[in-house]
């Protein structure tokens, strides 16, 4: 054999847990090659000897033929030997993991149950038949369960579960699909459930599934020990059983998400495209926004919303609880109580949730990682050759899977913002971004947030050199930043942080328009930002033009009471009380002395900042027009002034924005469109289609100053970011109509667009920072003691 030789090669990416050892066995032997694939702390490593034209096919098959929950970042040869066709070694086989310095291999997410092993769970002959816990290599939990890397048995929550023979046989054998897949187990020897009520344990094992099924279809609210926690499930096509979970929940209006058995039952309560089809199928299960089909649920599900959040089963768990037909759609929200993360250990769900639940199915399964589900929507528009997703909450199924950059020269660990925050940590080419953690508004998220910092740090095993937070100086964020390494913070604007993520996801670098709109962000004058156009790059910028200051009366009483920034900006468009209130009845609901204090307090600028918040602008119009005086959640009044478009992008003629000129910054003036609003209204123009033309003013808007900026700078390339830009009628109308202008436009597809996103920016920011720095020779120096270098 001449033409034999030797080739050692290198895997990376997320190819451990997944079935990848086994897939290069069969690969291997299937093309007559002989040698060995391990498990190390970098990925996966195979030598193997043959043929020069068996072992070009064997490299390239690597990455187009690996198995579904692989993501093969590289394929390196990294030696090739001429061999002696004597010298052969003697079959192909699967070695034990090997350590190899630091963890460098990337985590698998959690990932949904494949078709087999549902096949085996609903087959009365199999012996996992109605096993909620039954996986393989294609499938099941990860992250949520690992300790530590390489990715074995004994470094996830499932060590305390000695493998009976048969899953120790199947463990064991290269050619089955289980060879190890870390957390199998069987009735036998695995995991169980049990049924709690108040007073303690009802049923365990197949009798806590069949009471759970019950207590659902008889219209009982049951908190359910799911894949990264707990959900609080019940009977969506129970109108009274809706009602009563959110009165117990006190969420009077938030919509709830729902779990379908199947597309088929999907398909007949909300329309779904060939994207959102691939979205709900794929192993990561998200929540997909899916726009409803009026009547097939209660109303009490999305009250005021064209949308249905939907997902298919992620475990067998859910699958079983759903094989019933009046129970095929179930709520299934966070199992949590109001303000707090969801709970993830038995304890404190036992504890807490019989607050909101009847009965509580756990399971003696510990999860490791608290990981909440994610959100996704696909958006379609003519002028686009694909549809846009977008990330409203990234987490289960697909964190901590990285961001790919240029270089960072870190560690470093960015701690994220105040509201939907994550923490991200970045080295070499890629930034590990957590799963959603939650507002910080407590001790519990706080320590979260702490808990997911050190998970990520220790699972890499990499020491963060320097930490990122942002610059708003009672965050907690910022505060836990500067308790975990005071002397080597680099603080970043809000704002800054939100257009590096965008440019940092899309691989941009450069001079870039940034476009950012969201609801508070702590400016670099101490004020509050939010609608902001920025010019520069990761290292800084400059604030070109944004939204002039409208007074937030009473603080952050004007977020949760919308009805005060719109009376505010009334007033300052027409001039007085009076004026304000006959040209928009709405705020009517405002009595004679609150419209008096309220007056008072925005010309005299007592308890009202000054904000530039485009998140506040659609307050205002929310509340001018009638459709949300009071918040119940956050930007209650901006989704259902969206919402009443029922999700039809389709622009129409705008109104008018004054601009001033102040200094070398332009000022975006509201008061001409809050005049014409009112002049609509006065026609009897309808809200929905005041809602349509305001809309379609803010992506005229965009456009003009972002080509006036172009004029001044040269600069086309514009990412969009912030909050705001979860609004699908300004996200994917503001990309469309910038690039018809000839701009390069960019918005985000792997982070959310709102704080979700935060992190992964703070990282490029302080990285291109701690680069330029005087002191810096190869890699970043350390900030002075003190110094605020972000400022």
């Amino acid at each position: 054999m001449a033409e034999t030789e030797q080739w050692l090669i290198r895997v990376t990416g997320v190819v451990q847990g997944v079935g990848y050892r086994p897939f290069v066995h069969t690969l291997a032997t299937g093309l007559g090659l002989r040698g060995w694939v391990l498990n190390d702390t970098l990925g996966v490593q195979t030598e193997v000897s043959g043929g020069a034209g068996e072992l070009a096919e064997f490299a390239g098959a690597l990455k187009d033929r690996a198995p579904l929950l692989a993501r093969v970042e590289e394929v390196r040869v990294e030696s090739r030997t001429p061999r002696a066709g004597g010298d052969l070694p003697t079959g192909f086989e699967i070695r034990e993991s090997r350590r190899t310095g630091r963890a460098n291999t990337i985590v698998a997410p959690d990932s949904h149950v494949c078709d087999d092993c549902l096949r085996e769970v609903l087959d009365p002959t199999d012996r996992r038949f109605r096993y909620p816990f039954t996986n393989c290599t294609h499938c099941g939990p990860r992250y949520s369960l690992i300790k530590g890397l390489p990715y074995d048995r004994e470094k996830t929550t499932m060590a305390v579960f000695a493998m009976c023979e048969d899953c120790r046989a199947e463990y064991v054998n290269p050619a089955d699909r289980r060879y190890h897949a870390q957390p199998t187990a069987c009735p036998r020897c695995g995991p169980k459930v049990a049924l709690s009520a108040p007073d303690g344990v009802v049923a365990e094992a197949d009798e806590a599934l069949t009471r759970t099924i019950r207590a659902l279809g008889d219209g009982q609210i049951v908190a359910v020990k799911s894949v990264g926690g707990f959900h609080l499930a019940v009977n969506a096509r129970d109108a009274a059983a809706v009602a009563r979970l959110r009165r117990r929940k006190k969420r009077d209006s938030k919509p709830f998400a729902v779990m379908a058995a199947g597309l088929d039952e999907t398909a007949a309560i909300a329309h779904i495209t060939d994207a959102e089809r691939e979205l709900l199928r794929s192993p990561a299960r998200p929540i997909v926004l899916l726009r409803k089909l009026p009547g097939a649920l209660p109303e009490e599900v999305a009250p005021r919303n064209p949308n249905l959040g939907v997902m298919l089963p992620s475990a067998p768990l859910h699958q079983l609880l759903l094989d019933r037909p009046e129970s095929d759609v179930l709520v299934m929200t966070s199992g949590n109580i109001s303000g707090q993360p969801i709970a993830y250990r038995n304890e404190d769900a036992l504890a807490e949730l019989f607050e909101v639940a009847d009965l509580i199915l756990h399971h003696d399964r510990d999860i490791h990682v608290r990981v909440d589900d994610s959100v996704v929507r696909s958006s379609v528009h003519p002028a686009l050759d694909e549809p846009i997703i977008t990330f409203l909450r990234r987490s289960r199924g697909y964190a901590p899977y990285p961001v790919k950059v240029d270089d960072i020269a870190g560690p470093v660990i960015a701690y994220g913002a105040e509201l939907k925050t994550t923490v991200a940590l970045g080295d070499g080419n890629e930034v590990y971004v957590s799963q959603h953690i939650g507002d910080l508004k407590n001790d519990e998220t706080y320590a979260s947030h702490r808990e997911a910092a050190a998970h990520l740090a220790e699972l890499y095993e990499l020491k963060p050199r320097h930490a990122a937070c942002d610059l708003h100086p009672a965050f907690k964020a910022r505060v836990l930043a500067g308790t975990d390494r005071p002397d080597d913070v680099v603080e970043v604007q809000h704002h800054h942080a939100h257009m590096a993520s965008c440019m940092a996801e899309n691989r941009l670098s450069g001079p870039t328009i940034g476009v950012v709109f969201d609801g508070a962000g702590y400016g670099e004058d101490g004020t509050i930002w939010g609608g902001e156009f920025l010019v520069g790059d990761f290292a800084s910028v400059r604030r070109a033009a944004h939204l002039r200051p409208v007074p937030l009366l009473g603080g952050d009483k004007a977020v949760a009471e919308p009805v005060r920034t719109g009376y505010a900006l009334a007033l300052q468009a027409l001039g007085s009380p009076e004026r304000a209130v006959a040209a928009f009845p709405a705020l009517e609901i405002l009595d004679d002395r609150k419209r008096t204090v309220f007056a008072t307090m925005a010309e005299r600028g007592i308890q009202a900042p000054p904000v530039s918040s485009m998140g506040r602008l659609f307050d205002a119009v929310a509340a001018l027009l009638g459709v949300c005086a009071y918040a119940e959640y956050e930007a209650h009044g901006p989704i259902e002034l969206e919402g009443l478009l029922g999700r039809d992008l389709a622009l129409t003629a705008p109104y008018a924005f004054g601009l001033q000129q102040e200094g070398d910054t332009e000022l975006v003036d509201p008061r001409p469109l809050v005049r014409a609003i009112a002049a609509d209204l006065a026609r009897g123009t309808g809200v929905t289609d005041i809602s349509r033309r305001f809309h379609s003013t803010v992506v005229d808007m965009v456009v003009k100053r972002c080509s006036a900026l172009r004029e001044r700078t040269g600069i086309r390339q514009v990412v969009l970011s912030g909050g705001v830009f979860l609004n699908e009628f300004l996200q994917v109308n503001c990309l469309v109509e910038l690039r018809r202008a000839g701009f390069d436009a960019h918005a985000h597809r792997l982070v959310p667009t709102n704080d979700g996103g935060i992190a992964l920016g703070q990282v490029m920011v302080a990285n291109a920072r701690l680069r330029a720095s005087p002191d810096s020779t190869d890699s970043p120096a350390t900030p002075n003691p003190g110094t605020n270098e972000c400022r």
